[in-house]
């Protein structure tokens, strides 16, 4: 069966109806409407689920209502065929034949349609001319010139399969940093409720929010009494598919995806949103690495395991300019340790509460973990000149927003009332222009419904300024630049916008 990056049927872990999410049987469409295309289908058939699967992301109505009321054959794009495959999936928690579908393509295919602009159909037409099955197989026929002299591919298309093939390896063993953000944050809130546990954050590339995450890094604080059972505790969370190794004071762990099961006790979009991430997570593991030290010893052990390694380096060398030794036990004057190292130096360390502490020995400002890469931070943190970050509360508003009426996954209401909750003052809805097409068909808002979004739009701003609120919707478009260097809708319809965001999505057709 197909295990490739979240690639496969999951499994409920419900023991009643309904048994899987209107997400998960979107994901598992879209993903069915790629397995056969690879496979060779009918053309209608792979539309048939990739039109089921928007469909079903923009429903409003709660779906296992529908099922119950055997009324989802009236939404538009659910035929009688798939409206009965959804009724099993959600009343029986059974894939009906999708399994032999996962089964039958070869998971080298599904592994090569996530190279950069490679699609299941060229990939087919890879698997069946050159019986290219896997993406070293397709990286060895790259390089024995044999994809470039296929018709309709090229010397150009060879070059950009190696070099996303170069970089599918380079990312491969990392995650996300959504998904690993997700992972790691759920960790921290399950560890932070142990008894005995003082303080708690992440280290690593997630706290310093990296593109990717390998393994993440965990920093627990308690004192030396309370840290077996500590450790004991973590080892009885739930979330934890294997124990690689505890002892001492660190534990190494392989978290699966049930680590991210939340309360679900935020709001309509909280609740889409986690379940997006499980969706994400499908499948997926990820290395943890956590570590139990006393408060005294919290900060350095953070600063050092935050990295980066290069960021690290120097702050070293700073220490020891200053006659000091740091590491990740300490900050220790040279002349009091001599020939000591490790926990036994620690005890000669310069007291910290804080991380900020450890940078004010150096006479530097505190670096936040986002700048800590060696990349001119240390000398604007000795020049005391680090820039102030974008925060979350800065945020105002964001101008690049999708609606159901594209491929968004909430309603244009939706949208504003969460922008609203947030503390925006606006929101920008940007819905695609009708000329990005997904599976032959149009995903965008047809010039006609724009006066009806405006419309939507408009009344709700009017509706703000009733409640005496000062908050406002702005209507925009993303809008397709074509091969010709022309925009998609005409001036005239583009004049109906509050602001237009220039996009092209089909490069191989410039």
């Amino acid at each position: 069966m197909v295990k490739i990056g979240g690639w496969g049927l999951p499994k409920t872990k419900r023991s009643e109806a309904p048994f899987f999410t209107k997400n998960q049987i979107v994901t598992v469409f879209d993903q069915v409407a790629v397995l056969l295309e690879l496979d060779g289908a009918n053309l209608f058939r792979v539309r048939a689920y990739q039109n089921a699967s928007r469909a079903l992301g923009q429903l409003e109505k709660n779906l296992f209502e529908l099922v119950k009321s055997d009324s989802l054959t009236q939404t538009k794009g659910i035929g009688k065929g798939l409206a009965s495959l959804v009724e099993e999936i959600v009343m029986t928690g059974e894939w009906g034949k999708l399994k032999d579908l996962y089964d039958k393509v070869p998971a080298g295919l599904v592994e090569m349609v996530g190279i950069p602009g490679l699609g299941p159909k060229r990939a087919r037409i890879l698997f069946e001319e050159l019986e290219v099955s896997t993406v070293e197989g397709l990286k060895s026929a790259c390089e024995q010139n044999l994809v470039a002299e296929l018709q309709g591919f090229g010397a150009k298309s060879q070059k950009k399969y190696l070099d996303g093939i170069d970089l599918l390896r380079r990312n491969q063993g990392r995650t996300r940093l959504d998904v690993g953000l997700g992972f790691g944050l759920a960790l921290k809130k399950r560890v932070s409720g142990i008894t005995g546990v003082i303080q708690v954050e992440l280290a690593g590339s997630a706290r310093r929010r990296k593109e990717t995450i390998g393994d993440l890094d965990l920093v627990v604080s308690a004192t030396p009494e309370n840290q077996k059972s500590v450790i004991e505790s973590v080892l009885n969370l739930p979330g934890i598919a294997d124990v690689k190794g505890a002892g001492g004071s660190k534990i190494s762990l392989i978290l699966e995806q049930s680590v991210l099961v939340s309360d679900n006790s935020g709001g309509k979009l909280d609740q889409s949103l986690s379940e997006t991430m499980m969706n994400r997570a499908e499948d997926s593991t990820i290395d943890a690495q956590i570590r139990i030290v006393s408060p005294e010893m919290f900060p350095f052990t953070l600063a050092y395991f935050t990295g980066s390694k290069e960021h690290n380096i120097r702050m070293r060398q700073l220490a020891i300019d200053k006659g000091l030794r740091l590491n990740e036990f300490g900050l220790m004057p040279e002349t009091e340790i001599e020939g000591l190292v490790g926990i036994d130096a620690a005890k000669y360390s310069l007291s910290c509460v804080d991380e900020g502490q450890i940078y004010h020995y150096l006479d530097m400002d505190w670096v936040t973990p986002e700048l800590r890469e060696d990349n001119g931070e240390i000398e604007a943190a000795l020049s005391k000149s680090i820039p102030n970050l974008v925060e979350v509360s800065s945020i105002r508003g964001a101008l690049h927003n999708h609606t159901t009426a594209s491929d968004g996954q909430n309603t244009l209401d939706e949208m504003a009332d969460e922008a609203r909750r947030l503390g925006w003052e606006y929101i920008g809805i940007a819905d695609h222009s009708p000329a990005l097409r997904i599976g032959g068909r149009s995903i965008g808002v047809d010039p006609d419904a724009v006066e009806i979004q405006a419309s939507e739009i408009t009344s709700y701003n009017e509706k703000m300024e009733d409640q005496g609120e000062i908050f406002r919707v702005f209507h925009g478009s993303e809008c397709d630049i074509l091969p010709d260097g022309k925009l998609d809708y005409s001036e005239d319809v583009r004049g109906k916008f509050h602001h237009v965001i220039g996009s092209v999505h089909a490069i191989n057709t410039w």
